[in-house]
């Protein structure tokens, strides 16, 4: 087909706007614009924007892209991702403008996560602030950072609700809860795309993974999911859905089968609950080479498989190239037809029209923007401040903390020095070496009455094979080459000229996130013996983890002085553990997914379903749903955090006993300060329906109030119920309510809860 004038018009004076900085026609509405651009497109070119590679810094999947350069000349790749800097970006976004044929301009993708270059808390800690908004700030932050850089797509967020802590994946979610998972989805697609996403300080989201793979068997990276489609739509679909009602623009399928049938070429998945139930208008990309992947599901050659991909709805190939070598073929042979193709491009450029990538292929990215909007000491305070609040206070026997300014700290362990460790998994972008450690923090923050002893105690690990895979994957572990005997009989001798013990234990920042799964979740064995030798000198011993996952730890909940969970806190994070230590700041986080006992309690969520023969407490009776050896409640439960100060809750109140139809019920406690600090507590709403045409939950998250109180401050907190907060799934997938007795329940956490009963019907 030959392009008519205006077209080619146009597409000269996009280029020459784009270089002056300058708008597009504004009579040119975006169904318009991509229609003529697809009028124009051959379909090696149509196939081309279905088509994303991988270039630059990091690679994260089994395969690099080559020749990528040669695919931009000839207009045969929609984007590429791993690549920022405003020099190189500028660089193939030119040769795209400048040499292929049509001129579209590229996408560029990065695993902005949790932070650019200012790395904040890892999402799971970002999600036990329990505050939403701070979130989507943190979200803004790093899309102005990101697209400074030239990054104008970020795939995030992971929204996959987790139940098994033994997934290293688990860091990088918002916990085992849906209405809080479905919240901070939310938060971070509207601070990622802002309300306008042609402003070059914005990024594309990119919801992921769907679906359900946070449900992997065993905890295993990559594994099989299975489960009904009940369960699904009751506890694992809504963060998706929120963030697809967000307006998110982009959907990354998941590596896991969905009933038997792979997401990435599963077409009720993409199509027939995606876009027609959930009404998505965006496009979907597949992971890293998923598509070739199917083929070791069982579902057949690649060719198939990319046939079946993109019949079932993904419009975006990821680095497998499985569209670019197989789609034309296809297409000749009636397999797939060109319709379907053209819908796929086309979704890509309503992405790209949105982005205002036409309008300005570099939107705005510069040398002189990069220096002045990235890492500066503004988004520093924020990030210092957000990873203080993201902090789990998880035991403070006899005011152990805060610390005094006074007197002899040992502070041990083997994270103490460490700054990579602080910027957790996915910190692409992130420079370590812009960190300060919890040592040098601490010494800071200190004063000059505090001498600060130090000892190392341990290695992060002592398996060699752990080892060499950690340092395959970037860890950078150094061990200390003396035995573990001499390294324990040094701290020891430090630890016994102390006042106090401060033990900096856990993980490696590679012990968790992608293709990080644990069988086991304790502390690796040498920094367990440490622990335990440090303890027997009778020092007070405060353990500072730091971790990307719950972690067994019911001997240090036994014998540790106080357990202060700071997860891996970011590049401010050194300094904000050092401002709880000293109580700078009195912490408030509290726990998004529970800890349980031991791996053999696992799976181990809150709202979990009661059985015919529930375990009541008696150890007596033999034929209950129970343990042997082990009690069937979490070492710490949902919702659990600790504070410097503490508060009490009076009984829950109710506006009425008996409601119908929709009404509105307002549910309220007092909360009073009791302590001698201010602080702020966290006071959550549960509800359950006893009976119901499906067995529902123990207890159901429905809201949550922040509320900050001096000593001696009471505060009557009230929640507002409608029938809204009672729907859920029955056996038909109706979203809906039904009439009956609930419970509502408001406490400081899921198990410490007040409750009171009501009767509400449909009808007056």
């Amino acid at each position: 087909m030959k392009p008519n004038h205006f077209t080619i018009v146009l597409f000269s004076w996009l280029v020459a706007a784009s270089l002056c900085g300058q708008t597009p026609p504004t009579n040119t509405n975006m169904d318009a614009f991509v229609s003529g651009l697809l009028g124009r497109m051959t379909l090696e070119e149509k196939i081309g924007q279905l088509n994303l590679l991988s270039t630059g810094f990091d690679v994260t999947g089994p395969v690099a892209s080559k020749n990528v350069e040669a695919n931009v000349r000839n207009g045969s790749i929609a984007g590429v991702f791993n690549l920022y800097t405003p020099a190189r970006v500028r660089k193939l976004q030119e040769l795209a403008m400048g040499h292929s044929r049509l001129r579209i301009p590229l996408l560029f993708g990065y695993d902005v996560i949790h932070g650019h270059k200012t790395i904040f808390p890892i999402p799971l800690a970002l999600a036990c602030t329990w505050n939403p908004e701070l979130i989507e700030k943190s979200a803004r932050v790093a899309a102005n950072e990101a697209s400074a850089d030239g990054v104008n797509w970020t795939f995030s967020p992971m929204v996959d609700i987790a139940r098994d802590p033994r997934w290293g994946r688990i860091a990088e979610g918002a916990g085992e809860d849906p209405y809080l998972g479905g919240l901070i989805a939310q938060a971070m697609v509207r601070g990622y795309q802002g309300d306008d996403l042609t402003r070059s300080n914005t990024l594309l989201a990119c919801v992921k993974h769907f679906a359900l793979y946070g449900a992997v068997e065993a905890g295993r990276d990559y594994n099989t999911a299975d489960m009904s489609r009940l369960t699904m739509y009751q506890y694992y679909l809504w963060p998706y859905q929120a963030a697809v009602d967000a307006g998110v623009g982009s959907v990354m399928a998941s590596f896991n089968e969905v009933e038997g049938v792979p997401a990435t070429g599963n077409r009720w998945l993409l199509t027939g609950l995606l876009r027609k139930q959930w009404g998505f208008k965006g496009f979907v990309v597949s992971d890293y080479t998923a598509i070739n992947e199917m083929t070791l599901h069982g579902m057949g050659s690649v060719e198939h498989d990319a046939e079946l991909a993109l019949k079932a709805g993904l419009d975006m190939d990821m680095v497998s190239e499985a569209y670019v070598k197989y789609l034309k073929k296809l297409a000749a042979e009636k397999a797939a037809p060109e319709a379907i193709i053209e819908t796929a491009c086309r979704r890509v450029l309503e992405a790209k029209y949105k982005l205002g990538l036409f309008a300005d292929p570099f939107r705005g990215c510069g040398e002189e923007r990069a220096e002045r909007e990235i890492l500066t000491p503004e988004n520093r305070k924020f990030a210092r401040d957000l990873a203080a609040r993201s902090f789990v206070l998880l035991k403070n026997a006899d005011q152990t903390l805060p610390l005094k300014r006074s007197g002899v700290i040992a502070l041990i362990g083997p994270l103490a020095e460490s700054r990579r460790d602080l910027l957790g998994s996915w910190s692409a972008a992130g420079d370590w070496k812009s960190a300060t450690s919890i040592l040098d923090a601490v010494k800071q923050a200190a004063g000059a009455e505090v001498s600060i002893l130090r000892a190392r105690g341990a290695n992060l690990v002592d398996d060699p094979v752990l080892l060499e895979t950690l340092n395959s994957s970037g860890a950078d572990i150094v061990p200390d080459q003396r035995s573990r005997q001499e390294m324990i009989k040094e701290a020891v001798a430090t630890a016994q000229k102390a006042d106090v013990v401060v033990a900096t234990l856990g993980e490696s920042f590679a012990m968790s996130g992608e293709a990080a799964s644990r069988s086991e979740l304790g502390l690796p064995k040498g920094q367990e013996e440490l622990l335990k030798a440090v303890v027997k000198t009778g020092k007070p011993v405060v353990l500072v983890l730091m971790n990307g996952r719950p972690l067994t730890l019911p001997w240090e909940e036994a014998h540790c002085s106080a357990i202060l969970e700071t997860w891996f806190g970011g590049i401010e994070g050194g300094h904000a553990v050092a401002d709880v230590l000293f109580g700078e700041y009195n912490p408030s986080g509290r726990l998004t997914t529970s800890f349980p006992r031991n791996t053999g309690q696992i799976p181990l969520y809150y709202n979990h379903k009661t059985t015919g023969r529930p375990y009541l407490g008696d150890p007596h009776v033999k034929y209950v749903s129970r343990y042997l050896d082990v009690a069937n409640s979490p070492l710490f439960p949902f919702g659990f955090g600790l504070s410097y100060t503490s508060f009490s809750y009076s009984k829950v109140r109710l506006s009425r006993r008996a409601l119908a139809g929709d009404q509105t019920l307002v549910a309220t406690v007092d909360v009073t300060n009791t302590g001698r600090r201010a602080g702020e507590e966290t006071v959550q709403l549960y509800i359950t329906q006893p009976v119901a045409s499906v067995t529902r939950s123990v207890e159901d998250l429905r809201g949550f109030q922040k509320i900050f109180l001096q000593p001696g401050e009471e505060r009557a907190v009230s929640f507002r119920i409608t029938a809204e907060d009672l729907k859920f799934y029955n056996s038909e997938l109706r979203y809906d309510w039904e009439p009956g007795d609930f419970v509502i329940r408001i406490g400081p956490d899921s198990s410490q809860l007040y409750s009171a009963t009501l009767h509400w019907t449909k009808s007056q």
